[in-house]
């Protein structure tokens, strides 16, 4: 049995599965999240699943999202809720983007929920909680220093805990003993797996124990472009023998890899990972997984499949997605929030002016330095982004709108100058002004088109929008997709003195 669940499972499994083309409510098609949860792990706990992925920059970090049949989800919480990690996550003296939480795993042991993540540059955590919907301990520095990444526990059936991980810019594979609650290694390592002829850009190891065979399903080959690896031993130190379990062969699916092995109550096997997919970041696709002979044979024969049966029939469950609107109307935000870095508390709020969400602008010499700016992940390959917002507060040298924040910086903004109000069009730290605002409210629209983003304005409350700017290629930036973002910041030094901007609601609609 595979060591991570919390109760026995079958691990028999269909022999067969089918790949027919079908519209019946009991199919699933992939992607199942078009969304950039990019090195996912997953856990069951009863009969829920739970998803963690990577934050990287992004705060709260680690989001958690939860799905009762692996395919529909929501987002329930975070496991940090700040990055405590040094003062560049405050941009303080700096930045940290591309750096932070990279993949994470999770486990049960014990009666507790661990998850295992590294930061590049200060080493590897590990938080608990007794229920995945938390709270979760501060994080616990297991291993400390710079150049670290993607760790996976074990505990085997004698009780030793074991930690697998491999290096900055993926490198061979490294097995620690740590101490039984799992808190710290207990020796320098081994190198266990080194292949890079065979087995380049060997990384994210996750690692499982099934029918007295040690398994490493481990991602090859680099993000883009990669495949699947599994990885297997009678000795948890090796030697390993390995197939390649999935890859794109003739299909469209580049680079299927990174994720995640997971049984449903009854015994089923599947496996979630990620695909490439350019500015959107990396999207989660489901494949079903079968045993033969001890080896597991995902998808289609090792090709990705474009839909089959669903994992598992849940009534309602195709009505839940993960949030993406908001009309800030509760006492915290929700969970679908992610700030660039982690927030300044005193310059934002959602109860000095109930039912908005209140910004003081920054002083930053451009959006990729102001601190405060919120994020959402895009779901859609195509939605619309809208934000109404009340500009009559801002101050001289002060902008707020929204924006597509990636390394292109492009935003549509009200920008407060000489006792005026103006809208203007940024990309690349380049302001073009389109119009004068003289009016207190606005809304703003983001229109994303797969790549592509066009922004629009409308002053008379919705009933028309007019274009802003030309169209703004997205970029996939610092590891992660580009993200619909509300923002405050100033450029003089007067800026951030008294001004503030409320945003009324955010509404997100996806183009079908």
């Amino acid at each position: 049995m595979f060591r991570f669940f919390l109760f026995a499972l079958a691990c028999t499994v269909p022999s067969a599965f089918c790949f027919a083309s079908s519209t019946s409510q009991h199919q699933y098609h992939n992607p199942v999240l078009f969304a950039d949860y990019s090195d996912p792990d997953v856990i069951r706990e009863g009969k829920d699943f739970y998803l963690i992925a990577s934050s990287f920059h992004f705060s709260p970090g680690i989001p958690i999202l939860h799905s009762r049949d692996l395919v529909h989800w929501e987002i329930s919480g975070h496991v940090l809720p700040r990055l405590p990690f040094g003062p560049e996550y405050d941009m303080q003296g700096g930045t940290r983007y591309g750096r932070g939480v990279w993949a994470p795993a999770v486990r049960f042991h014990n009666g507790l929920f661990y998850v295992y993540f590294p930061t590049p540059d200060e080493g590897i955590f590990v938080s608990t909680a007794r229920s995945m919907k938390g709270p979760w301990s501060a994080p616990e520095v297991v291993i400390s220093g710079p150049g670290w990444e993607d760790p996976c526990p074990f505990w085997d059936d004698d009780g030793r805990a074991y930690l697998v991980h491999s290096r900055l810019h993926a490198g061979p594979l490294i097995l620690h003993r740590m101490s039984p609650d799992g808190k710290r290694v207990l020796d320098a390592g081994r190198v266990i797996v080194q292949d890079a002829k065979n087995l380049p850009v060997l990384e994210g190891p996750k690692i499982y124990k099934r029918h007295g065979w040690y398994y490493i399903f481990a991602p090859m080959g680099g993000v883009g472009n990669g495949s699947q690896a599994v990885l297997r031993s009678r000795h948890i130190e090796g030697p390993y023998e390995y197939r390649i379990v999935l890859s794109q062969a003739d299909t469209a699916i580049n680079g299927p890899h990174q994720g995640a092995y997971v049984e449903t109550p009854d015994g089923q096997g599947w496996f979630l990972h990620f695909q490439l997919r350019g500015a959107h970041g990396r999207i989660l696709h489901l494949e079903p997984v079968r045993w033969v002979d001890d080896w597991p044979v995902m998808g289609d024969a090792g090709r990705p499949v474009l839909e089959g049966p669903l994992p598992i029939l849940v009534p309602g469950a195709d009505r839940i997605s993960p949030q993406t609107s908001d009309d800030f109307n509760h006492s915290g935000l929700s969970p679908m929030w992610e700030w660039n870095h982690n927030p300044d508390n005193p310059r934002w709020s959602l109860t000095e002016r109930p039912g908005f969400l209140r910004l003081y602008p920054w002083l930053a010499a451009d959006l990729l330095h102001a601190r405060n700016t919120l994020t959402e992940t895009m779901q859609d390959d195509s939605f619309v982004f809208t934000a109404r917002l009340d500009v009559s507060h801002l101050r001289d040298g002060e902008r707020a709108g929204v924006a597509m924040l990636d390394k292109a910086q492009s935003y549509l903004a009200v920008l407060h100058h000489a006792g005026a109000n103006v809208l203007l069009f940024s990309e690349n730290a380049t302001d073009q002004p389109l119009a004068a605002i003289s009016g207190k409210t606005l809304e703003l629209r983001i229109r994303v088109m797969g790549d592509s983003a066009s922004y629009f304005y409308s002053l008379n409350q919705g009933a028309s929008f007019q274009p802003a700017g030309p169209p703004v290629r997205l970029s996939f930036s610092w590891w992660k997709g580009a993200r619909p973002a509300l923002f405050a910041f100033g450029t003089t030094v007067s800026a951030g003195s008294s001004g503030y901007v409320d945003f009324d609601w955010v509404r997100y609609a996806p183009l079908r």
